[in-house]
């Protein structure tokens, strides 16, 4: 006999529990039977009360149950989590490598079935945003076996910060916040900011007033693929937050690169950046809004820049937005496009999972049928495998990447 509640399912939830889709949502639970906590396990069943899985409830949330296992043998003890962080681990070193795996993402939700955890490591630090509730409950134990195994692997963790100053925590009835995790395996996290490497460049990265956690590590191997195109290109790198993508283009032996960001504090960054690089004088920073200075200098019928990088922040983050979406990302595009001397390279992508593949390629075609060029495809890329897509959790791929030349 199973001590956990039941909730029967609707046709539509018990086909996609099948399918392995981990969200059950509020309107898809017909039934309940038994006594339950939010943040509890429950099971969920079909309408003819058939097992389906075992997840975190929360009545409080659109998704209100969470799958983590479909093994009815499944005991969820201090054993299960510490298997399941250790098959995350083990997946990263093989997949990233020793070096990256110095500075990679460890965990990624539900892709590593930890619905609503993200754990980002930056050498020394590891940085942590939980967005269920069943992992709120469960955190103490869940991040100090995580420090333990990473010491026994022989990695040398300093701190543990959460980020969890986003909006989004409220949807679960959680509230914000910022802090170090406390902890007797963490005594004195001490700086918030610590020293990376990717890609052979070296930055320093705030875990605490950085965007997101401080560093976006999925476009890794992406930067890679631009350093390998940039010799001697005059490159515009938009959107460059700490100026990732300009510095792998400086390393690559681009003639010049300008680095264009709308915030004083991240156009600093990449100069600190540039600087301890040693590409300070190849590369320079510019603080000003990426659709008016596109707009600028196609006025001006410049042609200085023969690769351009549109790497901007997700400008949608629901379905219902998604059209004026498509308008953001063609506008930038199509300037871009014309900004480009025949011949030169464009670089661009789009980080909202709502932003389908099929819309970006579509806007890509308008784009260039506007501005009366063809694109020539050179890579088509994805996040990198530390963000594993899971083929029956859509929700997983968001990254669309893709190098053209514009002939």
């Amino acid at each position: 006999m199973r001590k956990y509640a039941k909730f029967y399912l609707t046709p539509k939830g018990e086909r996609a529990a099948r399918t392995g889709h981990p969200w059950v949502f509020g309107e898809e639970v017909t039934k309940v039977e038994g006594i339950y906590e939010n943040g509890d396990l429950v099971d969920v069943v079909t309408p003819k009360g058939k097992y389906l899985g075992t997840g975190f409830v929360n009545d409080t949330s659109k998704i209100r149950v969470r799958i983590i296992s479909t093994n009815t043998n499944d005991k969820f003890d201090e054993a299960f989590w510490e298997r399941r962080l250790r098959y995350a681990l083990d997946y990263r070193l093989t997949v990233m490598g020793e070096q990256d795996f110095k500075c990679c993402r460890l965990i990624f939700g539900e892709a590593d079935m930890f619905p609503g955890l993200t754990v980002d490591r930056f050498n020394d630090l590891l940085v942590t945003q939980t967005l269920s509730l069943g992992i709120e409950v469960r955190k103490q134990m869940i991040f100090e076996l995580l420090i333990k195994i990473l010491r026994e692997m022989g990695q040398e963790i300093r701190g543990l910060f959460e980020r969890n100053d986003v909006k989004i925590r409220r949807l679960e009835g959680l509230d914000e916040n910022k802090h170090w995790f406390e902890t007797e395996l963490l005594p004195n996290p001490g700086a918030v900011t610590t020293e990376i490497v990717e890609n052979g460049i070296h930055y320093t990265v705030d875990v605490e007033n950085g965007q997101k956690t401080g560093f976006f590590l999925d476009q890794k191997y992406n930067r890679q693929a631009i350093a390998k195109i940039a010799k001697g290109k005059h490159v515009l790198d938009c959107f460059t937050h700490t100026g990732s993508f300009a510095l792998n283009a400086a390393q690559g032996g681009a003639a010049s690169v300008t680095a264009v960001d709308i915030s004083e504090e991240a156009v600093q960054m990449a100069d600190h950046n540039a600087k301890i690089n040693g590409y300070d004088k190849v590369m320079h920073g510019l603080k000003a809004n990426v659709f008016d200075l596109l707009s600028e200098l196609f006025n001006k019928h410049s042609h200085e820049y023969d690769l351009i990088i549109l790497d901007p922040p997700a400008f949608t983050k629901s379905g219902s937005t998604v059209k004026n979406a498509i308008r953001g990302y063609k506008e930038i595009n199509l300037k871009a496009m014309k900004l480009l001397p025949r011949g030169g390279y464009l670089a661009t992508c789009s980080c909202s999972h709502f932003m389908k593949e099929e819309f970006f390629v579509q806007m890509l075609h308008d784009a260039a049928k506007d501005a009366n060029v063809s694109l020539r495809q050179i890579e088509a890329r994805q996040q990198a495998p530390d963000h594993p897509i899971l083929w029956n959790v859509p929700e997983t791929y968001y990254l669309k990447f893709y190098i053209f030349q514009v002939v």
